[in-house]
């Protein structure tokens, strides 16, 4: 990733000349990522493992800014597609938000769009708003759950998220009692 970044800042340089594939070397980024989530959150205790002593180089990785914007751009062209060549560009979106770091915990809910919306859009439809219906719909589903799962009066809950966001200042202890329902 090193030499492959620092190639890269070349205008010679062409992504054909290497002998890795751009698709096999996202993959292998894909599965680097996913051994140092293994190994941040402590998932690999089994055994002691010299996994634990690698210095991962995260900087490598992270090049271009993708986010969830450019990924919406991307499902545009997904939806005004043949059907044909729709799969193939599904899975790049899908290994573009796995190998993006800032990405990886949205990655459940964009293929989950992409499986249950996206069929369903027209060419001529609006993704970009039928993609923040959706995900407005899944910030309050869970929301709700949260709240459940809590015992959390769900009013009291967002009156203090609002006035966090407002005043820009941590809550107070009996603030935060408050939301609790008994």
């Amino acid at each position: 990733m090193r030499v492959k970044n620092i190639l890269t800042t070349f205008a010679d340089f062409a992504e054909v000349d290497l002998n890795l594939p751009a698709q096999t070397f996202e993959d292998y980024k894909s599965k680097y990522l996913d051994v140092y989530d293994k190994v941040e959150r402590g998932q690999g205790k089994e055994k002691t493992s010299i996994l634990e002593d690698v210095d991962f180089g995260l900087s490598l990785i992270h090049r271009d800014e993708i986010n969830v914007a450019y990924i919406l751009n991307l499902l545009m062209t997904l939806s005004k597609m043949a059907p044909e060549d729709r799969a193939k560009r599904q899975k790049e979106i899908v290994d573009i938000v796995a190998g993006e770091m800032q990405l990886r915990s949205k990655k459940l809910l964009i293929q989950a769009f992409i499986d249950e919306n996206l069929p369903n859009i027209k060419p001529t439809d609006n993704v970009i708003a039928a993609f923040e219906s959706f995900w407005s719909d899944n910030k309050q589903k869970a929301f709700s759950t949260l709240c459940a799962e809590e015992n959390i009066v769900p009013e009291q809950l967002e009156k203090l998220l609002n006035d966090y966001t407002f005043a820009n200042r941590l809550p107070r202890e009996q603030e935060i009692v408050s939301t609790l329902s008994f």
